[in-house]
């Protein structure tokens, strides 16, 4: 279960902040991610989140804050990043995780994601709207399979810009 559990933890923190792209403002931001897996989250033993962090680790991520099935944490967006069209940054070289058919019409955007590493396979799709410079919204679905076991994973996504500087986070690699 709990293999499971980091490998969504791990995607739903990829897919989501992967959402802030072209035309946000550079700095930090916090991101809040809701979704019914992570309601589960309360239930975990203490060593085996203990477990699941040390595993985060060892793939370079840092689980996110959460309470009440929310996820929320906190990224450095560089001026570079902010002007991408695609920001595939988030997810190449990171958990096998590719961008695929990546579009965006005016403050919508819409991308599929497909993810294969020694862990987990799947795929999922991500869609959500910049309402301004300094703020976006999104839901994305991801199907995978986790050591055998399929799991579907959906998650609701707010993000808002915090400040210019970004002095208690490193920019995404």
């Amino acid at each position: 279960m709990h293999k499971i559990l980091i490998s969504v933890l791990i995607t739903l923190s990829l897919v989501t902040s992967g959402m802030a792209h072209q035309h946000i403002r550079p700095g930090l931001w916090e991101i809040t991610t809701h979704s019914d897996l992570l309601a589960l989250v309360p239930h975990i033993p203490s060593e085996h989140m203990q477990q699941l962090n040390d595993l985060a680790r060892q793939y370079g991520f840092k689980l996110p804050k959460i309470e009440n099935g929310a996820a929320t944490s906190k990224i450095c967006i560089t001026a570079e990043m902010a002007k991408q069209e695609i920001p595939a940054y988030f997810y190449e070289n990171r958990s096998g995780c590719t961008v695929q058919n990546a579009i965006r019409k005016g403050n919508n955007y819409q991308l599929d994601l497909v993810c294969s590493n020694q862990h987990f396979q799947g795929t999922g799709f991500a869609q959500g709207t910049f309402t301004n410079p300094e703020n976006f919204s999104g839901n994305t679905e991801f199907d995978s399979t986790v050591s055998g076991a399929p799991v579907h994973a959906s998650a609701q996504t707010d993000a808002r810009w915090i400040g210019e500087r970004c002095t208690a986070v490193k920019p995404v690699p």
